[in-house]
């Protein structure tokens, strides 16, 4: 009779029927008379704390979490809410920590900047010259639920509707400084919360496929949207590995070359002919034959482009989608560079995954165990491996990712200025990621052990910075996984050590880079005059002189 006799609901009810209880308990020996009558005296105090479905971790993968104990259930026929089960994740709390750390260190550095740039410019959600966007609050305050409320509330008198939201009332909203209290219509809210910047960031064990971190925005509480699976975004230059990946699992080698130079592409577009010139992103082209690996460290989008097609921009998709990428892609000539399709940190990470671990795409694992009710073990459920590139080909990825750090000019060179990642001859590769006007940066990081996405940017793609200094990947996500690592490292939870060559590998001799993880001198870093030496057969700095040039 839980609604019959509810304590809260029916008070009276629910003294009585437990009076009957005592009673039965002095009838049968249990209480004795005096204490059945001093209890059946003692009024009922209830400390009521309801269960609610937003109690628990204020975290963004509670929701992922959610879905996967859902799932669980439905494949071993268990209520979810009734049985007293007990689901342990593999999130660690000790990650969890440190990666919001790192994310919130990075914001908080970073909205200043953003705030600085944008003001007496007009609002930061702005088109591709720079100016505001007309109407851009109005027409996001229709796609609202609190819109739609108010529409139906007002009978679609949209006049009243817009008074509504013109009209001031306190509310509580977030800062950097903790919540504040302010007199705001929610027009005013929608535009104040705007020109916040979010974020999003996950690592995951690549052997094991076990998610360790998850943070998917600036804060639970005030900003529900998850950046790390629920959002998707054009990933930029973060998507060029997958075209390299597929050049050498179909025999290229990183000490391939290809000129760096101004080309036409030229297919076809629903029996159209047309054309493409992709563009570097300093508008210019050294003209220099560069092997891949130092392509991809620099992040040269013309060799990309041209390997693009080379391979095939088809074949592209279907190994970016063979390594973990879900979401539907475009096979156009420009997939390389990232406008193929739009993709969540979630299966970025997945995909990374793939050149860490020797080439196993691991599905990846929100649980760690199941118990029943009195702690006995129902379920462990293991990752789901399965190759997906040979292994000669991971292993050679992971070194190309090294060229993003030891080429001259890499793309990850930024890392050299965390002196606590590099002891212990450690190594790490990865990529950044910029898309276009600056409203994505990317960050893919990959060691060993842990592979880590990040990413920031505004939460509509209208609202970025405008220059390179302050908005690529490598000024606004590389940091958080730079900040994030050292916490690591210093918390001892991850372990410095070069990456690992498996045995019995059949792998050509690579001598057309540096092989040591040392932060290259301000005078070697790659400039039109080392490209010029390296087309006059001139050796530069850190090249073996037994390479073949």
């Amino acid at each position: 009779g839980t609604s019959y006799y509810n304590p809260v609901q029916n008070p009276e009810r629910a003294r009585d029927r437990r009076n009957v209880v005592l009673a039965q308990m002095g009838k049968y020996g249990y209480l004795t008379s005096a204490q059945v009558n001093t209890l059946q005296a003692t009024p009922i105090e209830l400390k009521y704390n309801p269960t609610r479905h937003i109690d628990g971790p204020q975290d963004y993968f509670r929701t992922a979490l959610g879905e996967a104990l859902q799932q669980w259930c439905d494949r071993h026929d268990r209520d979810l809410y009734a049985d007293g089960l007990r689901f342990y994740t593999t999130i660690d709390s000790r990650y969890q920590t440190l990666a919001v750390a790192a994310v919130h260190e990075q914001l908080r550095a970073l909205q200043p900047r953003f705030d600085a740039y944008w003001r007496g410019k007009g609002a930061p959600w702005a088109d591709e010259k720079g100016k505001e966007i007309p109407g851009f609050i109005a027409d996001a305050m229709r796609r609202t639920p609190v819109y739609q409320q108010l529409l139906k509330q007002f009978r679609g008198d949209t006049s009243a509707v817009g008074a509504e939201l013109r009209r001031p009332r306190p509310m509580t909203m977030f800062t950097w400084k903790g919540p504040k209290e302010m007199t705001l219509s929610p027009l005013d809210s929608l535009a104040y919360y705007k020109r916040y910047l979010r974020a999003g960031m996950m690592t995951m064990d690549p052997n094991t496929g076990r998610v360790l971190a998850w943070v998917g925005g600036p804060d639970f509480q005030f900003f529900k949207y998850d950046h790390v699976r629920q959002a998707r975004r054009q990933p930029g230059s973060t998507f060029k590995p997958f075209v390299y990946l597929t050049a050498i699992d179909k025999g290229y080698s990183p000490c391939d070359r290809i000129r760096d130079q101004r080309v036409t592409i030229k297919y076809l577009e629903n029996g159209e002919p047309m054309e493409w010139q992709p563009n570097n992103v300093t508008r210019s082209y050294s003209g220099s034959n560069m092997t891949l690996r130092y392509a991809m460290g620099r992040s040269v989008n013309s060799v990309t482009a041209q390997l693009t097609e080379k391979v095939g921009w088809d074949t592209v998709r279907q190994y970016a989608k063979r390594v973990g990428i879900t979401s539907p892609l475009l096979a156009v000539p420009s997939i390389g560079l990232g406008s193929g399709g739009d993709v969540s940190i979630f299966e970025m990470v997945n995909a990374y995954s793939t050149f860490a671990n020797g080439g196993f795409r691991n599905e990846p694992q929100l649980l760690l165990r199941v118990t029943d009710r009195n702690g006995n073990l129902l379920d462990a459920p293991q990752a789901h491996q399965k190759r997906v590139i040979r292994a000669e080909t991971a292993y050679l990825m992971q070194h190309m990712l090294l060229g993003t750090m030891q080429e001259p000019g890499g793309t990850s060179q930024s890392l050299w200025d965390y002196p606590q990642l590099w002891k212990q001859g450690n190594e790490i590769g990865g990529k950044t990621g910029t898309t276009s006007n600056y409203s994505d940066g990317w960050y893919m990081g990959v060691t060993q052990d842990l592979v880590t996405g990040t990413w920031v940017g505004g939460e509509d793609r209208a609202i970025h910075f405008r220059t390179s200094h302050t908005g690529e990947g490598g000024k606004t996500a590389l940091p958080v996984f730079g900040r994030y690592m050292v916490k690591l490292y210093e918390a001892g939870l991850a372990q410095r050590h070069p990456f690992q060559r498996p045995r019995g590998l059949n792998l050509p001799k690579l001598t057309c880079y540096t092989a040591a993880p040392r932060r290259p001198k301000a005078d070697t870093l790659a400039t039109d005059d080392l490209l010029e030496q390296l087309n006059d057969g001139k050796l530069p700095v850190g090249v073996n002189p037994d390479a073949e040039l």
